[in-house]
């Protein structure tokens, strides 16, 4: 749709006008909901093998957008994120620190939990464990063999065969002919062609008996991709709208999701949306680099309303590259936002946020729209704040009133509104304390874990992150308490 359409595009209540890029057809298409009325989204959530940093926020509030917006334009969203509670790195950190693997994973899903409250992300329809739906990854599994696309290894060993499926690689545009062989560690000789995957692996010497599962193939533990593809078609169905990730999840995870769940008989995504990465000096932040910026460190220096912003304000196929400067301009922003916010309301009130049935701007409307088009959408929510400042300044209540209005309306589609309490703990609303609780507990306990291993380094880096970030960290004969510096 040209644009000179899309700025005349209006809402209906049940229907949206909305655009989105697929990556399989690489192209913008029109997003029509398979049930009408209804939308459903599937988000690949976290590997709770440590905490949250800043990369893993990123998708948590693209996707919370969009659903927001299906969501204003009258959809009833179902809306799944899932929690990826075992596989080979949790076993082994766990191990390394003596703790079950069960418990390891519970630590981290809960500040990741507390960083998603603390970025106002609305909680899920559904967040399931991989754990919790072994059954369905087992009957998944025996559809994908019983219609020859996955064979038998040694006991417990299950692969998909990627020969077997000639639309193997049409989500990445890759011919299966030109793909690397994947690399299974031990297991690869077990397989028939080095493409192949695995859908369930037996358990490897010294790994908990509690890890693993009883099968028809044997004992043993799913794998990361017939993990998603369970849970999607245990909560979703046979078919669902829109399938979304991080662009690092393109190959193989989401290949092999789409291929497995194919050649079950699924019909599955039909639209993939994926974001793109934050970066630091422009290379993406990754924990194996060394370069991720902790939630917890990063919410106990700048308020989460910021934080949320600085994520926000690129397009969500683009790099977002993460600084102090661009902290410090989201800040900024920010502060002109909720500026103008409260400076019209002492003028004018308005309390409730009137967002039921609000009028947006159109050309905020078209900008959403087009594939949801944040940085053009943002431009007029800013246009609208010196509209506002300007009629401010003229005392003229009813312009300072209607752009008032429409400022919160269009910030509140964005998770932005600034008059939602939990961005203000004075307002009544402890949330955003609540949650930097968490995620400081869970350093001060990863700190505690590397003073018992006598890792003094590690411990001492802890502590002085903390300190950067605001946070006084004390020893006592009971543990380590904190304070705001």
């Amino acid at each position: 749709m040209p644009r000179r359409e899309l700025a005349r595009a209006t809402t209906t209540l049940g229907r949206v006008s909305l655009r989105l890029y697929d990556t399989q057809a690489a192209a913008i298409r029109d997003f029509t909901p398979l049930v009408p009325g209804k939308a459903s989204i599937y988000l690949c959530g976290a590997t709770v093998q440590a905490g949250p940093h800043i990369g893993h926020l990123r998708p948590a509030i693209v996707f919370d957008i969009l659903r927001r917006w299906l969501t204003h334009n009258g959809l009833d969203v179902t809306f799944v994120r899932n929690v990826t509670d075992i596989d080979d790195k949790i076993l082994t950190k766990a191990a390394s620190e003596g703790t079950p693997w069960w418990a390891h994973a519970w630590r981290y899903e809960r500040e990741f939990t507390a960083a998603y409250e603390a970025l106002g992300i609305v909680p899920p329809t559904y967040e399931p464990r991989a754990t919790g739906h072994i059954t369905d990854m087992v009957a998944l599994i025996e559809r994908i063999v019983d219609r020859g696309h996955g064979y038998t290894g040694r006991p417990g060993n299950v692969y998909f065969d990627v020969g077997s499926w000639p639309a193997y690689g049409a989500l990445t545009h890759q011919n299966p002919s030109d793909l690397a062989p994947a690399q299974e560690g031990e297991v690869d000789a077990d397989k028939r062609d080095p493409r192949d995957f695995a859908l369930w692996k037996a358990p490897k010497p010294g790994e908990p008996a509690t890890a693993s599962w009883p099968t028809p193939w044997g004992r043993g533990r799913p794998c990361w991709h017939i993990e998603c593809s369970a849970m999607a078609w245990r909560y979703l169905g046979d078919a669902f709208d829109i399938h979304g990730g991080g662009l690092d999840l393109r190959f193989p995870h989401h290949e092999n999701e789409q291929a497995q769940s194919h050649a079950a008989g699924l019909g599955f995504a039909q639209f993939w949306v994926h974001n793109g990465w934050v970066t630091e000096a422009g290379v993406k932040m990754s924990k194996s680099l060394g370069n991720t910026l902790n939630a917890a460190t990063l919410l106990a220096t700048a308020p989460a309303a910021v934080v949320r912003y600085a994520l926000t304000q690129g397009h969500y196929r683009s790099m977002v590259e993460f600084s102090e400067s661009s902290l410090a301009e989201a800040a900024a922003a920010w502060d002109r936002l909720k500026g103008f916010v409260e400076r019209a309301r002492a003028r004018v009130g308005l309390g409730m946020l009137d967002v039921a049935t609000p009028r947006l701007p159109g050309a905020f409307v078209a900008e959403m729209n087009d594939d949801l088009g944040i940085p053009g959408a943002l431009a007029v929510i800013h246009d609208t704040v010196r509209r506002g400042n300007s009629a401010l300044a003229e005392f003229d209540d009813v312009e300072t009133r209607t752009a008032l209005s429409e400022t919160r309306a269009m910030l509140d589609v964005l998770g932005l509104d600034p008059l939602d309490t939990r961005w203000d703990a004075d307002r009544g609303d402890t949330r955003a304390t609540s949650a930097l609780s968490v995620l400081v507990e869970g350093e001060l306990a990863r700190r505690a874990s590397a003073r018992a291993a006598r890792d003094f380094a590690a411990a001492d880096a802890i502590r002085d992150r903390l300190g950067a970030a605001g946070i006084a960290v004390e020893d006592s004969p009971t543990g380590a308490r904190w304070t705001y510096a």
